[in-house]
């Protein structure tokens, strides 16, 4: 190997395998995805999937592994916490309307945590899914962080829990305003409530593209969905 080819060989090695790759590749991948919603207007085109997506192909034609990836993906994955936190703003500009709300807010986010595990577990039984792929779905609307550890405790696979949750977002981020048109939800708050009770995250961001107020009632069942399936999973668990 000639000096200039090995030069780049380690040159390319270091790159790979230093926090700037997978920092670089992460941010690049969702800016490519939200630059394709943007120009696509197409709720389909959710910059989430398009990024994991663009990683992935990413990696396979770069021969590069997960583990070298998350080296510097782990700092993106870092402010997910802080970003989380953020979504409190909208909610405290619309405090006025979720302070008269507490009901409806309290009731759905309750029906939806409680649907979300029960249909879980009952249809991966009637499925032919082991109990460990039973517990695995169960705790899928709640929050990524709060989904592993739940799936962690219970004894379901937390690895496969965090996909499922991420499907289950960016599910949510695509499908959801559609039914609700399609079944004539108009009111802001009520399509808040229903996108933060079974997207979570992802789905909570599309709300705010949404809305102000939709993204706000959003943010709220996101964390009661978090807490209440924390609740409600061990409970359903030992009943079903």
């Amino acid at each position: 190997m000639t000096p200039v080819l090995l030069h780049g060989h380690e040159t390319w090695t270091w790159l790979t395998t230093s926090p700037l790759f997978g920092i670089t590749v992460t941010i690049a991948a969702y800016a490519l995805g939200r630059v394709l919603h943007e120009r696509t207007g197409s709720p389909v085109v959710q910059p989430v999937l398009v990024a994991i997506v663009a990683i992935v192909v990413v990696l396979k034609v770069c021969g590069i592994s997960y583990a070298h990836y998350l080296v510097g993906g782990s700092y993106v994955d870092f402010w997910l916490g802080p970003a989380t936190v953020a979504l409190a703003l909208p909610l405290h500009h619309e405090w006025h309307l979720v302070r008269r709300a507490a009901a409806p807010v309290l009731t759905g986010v309750l029906a939806g945590a409680l649907v979300s595990v029960t249909t879980a577990i009952v249809v991966t039984n009637l499925a032919g899914g082991s109990r460990v792929l039973q517990l695995t779905m169960a705790p899928k609307a709640a929050t990524t962080p709060v989904s592993l550890a739940l799936s962690a405790q219970i004894g379901g696979i937390p690895a496969l829990t965090a996909v499922l949750t991420i499907i289950a977002g960016i599910t949510g981020a695509i499908c959801g305003p559609w039914i609700l048109d399609r079944i004539g939800v108009r009111d802001l708050r009520a399509r808040g409530i229903a996108m933060g009770s079974v997207s979570h995250g992802i789905g909570t961001a599309r709300a705010l593209t949404e809305s102000r107020t939709e993204g706000a009632f959003s943010a709220l069942c996101m964390g009661l969905t978090a807490v209440a399936t924390s609740v409600l999973v061990p409970l359903l668990i030992l009943v079903l």
